[in-house]
């Protein structure tokens, strides 16, 4: 069976893929993701009126929003360094 450009395959188009590369993946992903969160806070706090303005109405301390951004972080590290421990990093 060709290929869309019309050309025949050489060899088998089967391969299997490593479970490493999805490993790898998927760790990228969360660390990705959690970019997406510290990054408006980060543009955010730059200022002192930054996060006031932002969530000035619901919460009534930036100490409240910088405990939750290092709670977050906290989490993130603890996954990083269970990833660590467990070999996940590694390409063996």
């Amino acid at each position: 069976m060709p290929y869309e450009s019309g050309m025949d395959p050489i060899h088998d188009t089967r391969r299997r893929f490593d479970v490493r590369f999805h490993l790898v993946a998927i760790a990228f992903l969360i660390f990705d993701v959690e970019l997406l969160f510290i990054y408006p806070w980060a543009v955010a706090s730059h200022n002192a009126e930054g996060i006031d303005r932002i969530v000035g109405e619901y919460v009534s301390s930036r100490g409240v929003v910088f405990g939750g951004v290092m709670f977050f972080l906290l989490l993130v590290v603890a996954g990083l360094a269970y990833e660590w421990r467990k070999g996940v990093l590694k390409w063996r």
